[in-house]
């Protein structure tokens, strides 16, 4: 849902969008840190963050790191 969100951001389309790990972290609703593989040798972090369920929005993309590789720690940003 939020590869769109994040093509938009960056001006391009990704032909390989896995996401290879996550991590969460509750606050009034749920930031997911997830570290997605884009193709070739190279990864994005995404943080997204999904409300509540009484505020019924969607998942929006927060905010990305681009630039990592495979071995590069997912943490909180």
């Amino acid at each position: 849902k939020v590869k769109p969100q994040l093509e938009a951001k960056e001006g391009k389309t990704f032909d390989v969008f896995t996401a290879v790990e996550f991590k969460t972290q509750v606050v009034a609703g749920t930031n997911y840190f997830i570290k997605v593989h884009v193709g070739n040798e190279e990864f994005l972090h995404l943080r997204v963050f999904r409300s509540l369920p009484h505020e019924n929005k969607s998942l929006s993309l927060h905010s990305y790191q681009s630039s990592k590789t495979k071995d590069d720690e997912l943490a909180y940003f």
